[in-house]
């Protein structure tokens, strides 16, 4: 692939080095001859991008790892701890910090609604006028939250000063506030269980637990959150690719290849440190994209580094620039194509770019799952995202719906951390609507490759999930077969 259009080669080593000093004067104009000398001495050490992406599987990994542009990212933590965000130089690559552009933020528009009451005719109360000072509510304007009119906004407070102090005071004001915001007719009802159209019917003496519970937290998004899951399991289906691509669209790729891509991919976002959301957006594109197009395999690069740079900046607050992803494949590609690949994928999508991955349902999962504490809450998460990770390298695990890949890597990464307990509950079950029998061939095919991983010859995934930040969860041993009665039901 770095071979294409040779005349791009014989002149790379100028051109960058010209586009990397004019990069460096931008940030340091004092120290730019400096710069400059430092980057053409990396270049000579300087890594080729990918390689050549071939069809053979038995080729030697240093054809494919020697070959990726990427460093340890241990060596760019290190990098931005030492250098400014304006001048961040690593190993001879330059990643400027895309312009962060503010967001336009409108004032909220108060609306008022006049209600009639039984059957009177109630006519819309008069405006009110600046000229004094309302002192009594009508009772017929009625704001949004439906607790307090817009006249009574003009009343003076109740506390007009309060010293930090007077805890009473304090308690007393915490307690309207929550009044006023409680936005649902909420009633407790025995255990506090999500309500479902069709709740999971359980017959064995554990008790499910509820996840939804905080109401504090804005984040868990309590009061709705089984909404948000149920049309995520509804949408999964949409927005799938198509299962059999290699074998009926593609006739110069082959699933190898799509490895090899995706194994570099996972080096990229490492390096520039992107969030995992964007790495799964990713391979749904290309995957998406290649259910519907013939693809060079000269142009497969051009495709992922595409596909990469929508998925950042559709997650990212700070996406990487174009011109960092033409670097990244070591200028294999100009700016245009990359622009021009872009588009086709955007039009080809229809702009359609939300997509329920794994990683959306991972949340969910870990969290149901951690709701009894059988294991550090850390490890198990770092585990189950290290195993649907793994599948995103393998073609043939595409037949599975996302929900039920994260949940067959819930069920296994309990069983990897505590291989003489049951992995499923009734809560797991609740939660993921999966009964254990359900997830017996995804399981399978998942430990397969946990299993294989360490002799496999793309170790990105791997060496990520060795670093201690992941809890080097990849060193776990994984036994060797999994009893049959943990998929009863």
């Amino acid at each position: 692939m770095s071979t294409q259009n040779g005349n791009r080669r014989s002149s790379f080593s100028s051109s960058t080095t010209s586009s990397l000093a004019k990069r460096h004067a931008s940030s340091s104009s004092s120290s730019s001859l400096e710069n400059v000398g430092k980057v053409t001495a990396s270049l000579a050490k300087k890594r080729v991008p990918l390689g050549n992406i071939s069809n053979q599987r038995n080729s030697s990994r240093s054809s494919v790892s020697g070959s990726s542009l990427v460093p340890c990212s241990n060596k760019i933590l290190k990098s931005r701890k030492t250098q400014p965000a304006s001048n961040a130089s690593l190993s001879g690559h330059v990643l400027p910090c895309a312009n962060a552009k503010p967001s336009l933020v409108l004032p909220p528009k108060v609306v008022t609604t006049s209600f009639p009451r039984g059957n009177e005719v109630v006519l819309p109360p008069p405006p009110c006028s600046m000229d004094f000072s309302p002192t009594k509510s009508d009772g017929v304007s009625v704001s949004m939250d439906e607790s307090m009119s817009t006249c009574d906004s003009f009343k003076s407070p109740e506390v007009e000063y309060m010293d930090s102090r007077d805890i009473p005071a304090i308690d007393s004001i915490e307690r309207k506030t929550f009044c006023n915001l409680y936005i649902s007719d909420h009633v407790e009802a025995t255990g506090n269980i999500c309500n479902r159209d069709a709740i999971v019917e359980m017959e064995t003496d554990d008790k499910i637990i509820d996840v939804d519970d905080n109401y504090t937290d804005p984040q868990l998004c309590a009061t709705f959150a089984c909404d948000i899951y149920k049309h995520l399991r509804a949408s999964e289906l949409k927005k799938r690719p198509s299962t059999d691509f290699m074998e009926k669209i593609q006739k110069d790729i082959n699933c190898n290849m799509r490895s090899i891509l995706i194994d570099w991919l996972v080096e990229v976002a490492e390096e520039y440190r992107l969030v995992p959301d964007t790495l799964y957006l990713t391979v749904n594109y290309i995957d998406r994209y290649l259910s519907g197009n013939m693809m060079n395999r000269q142009r497969l690069q051009l495709l992922g580094v595409a596909c990469m740079m929508i998925a950042a900046k559709y997650e990212e607050i700070c996406a990487p620039q174009v011109e960092e992803f033409c670097y990244i494949t070591d200028n294999t590609y100009f700016k245009e194509e990359v622009l021009e690949m872009e588009s086709s994928v955007l039009n080809y999508l229809k702009f359609e770019m939300t997509a329920a991955t794994a990683k959306c349902f991972l949340r969910r999962f870990v969290r149901a799952a951690q709701g009894v504490n059988e294991v550090p809450s850390m490890q198990l998460e770092c585990m189950a995202n290290y195993i649907a990770e793994l599948s995103l390298l393998e073609y043939s695990m595409l037949r599975y719906a996302p929900s039920l890949i994260a949940a067959s890597a819930i069920f296994l990464a309990k069983f990897v951390l505590l291989p003489s307990k049951r992995p499923w509950n009734s809560t797991l079950q609740h939660y993921t609507l999966y009964k254990p029998s359900d997830l017996s061939d995804c399981v399978k095919d998942l430990h397969r490759l946990c299993c294989n991983n360490h002799n496999s010859t793309l170790p990105a995934i791997r060496e990520k999930y060795n670093q201690h930040k992941y809890k080097c969860v990849a060193k776990k041993y994984c036994p060797p077969t999994i009893p049959s009665e943990f998929f009863q039901n």
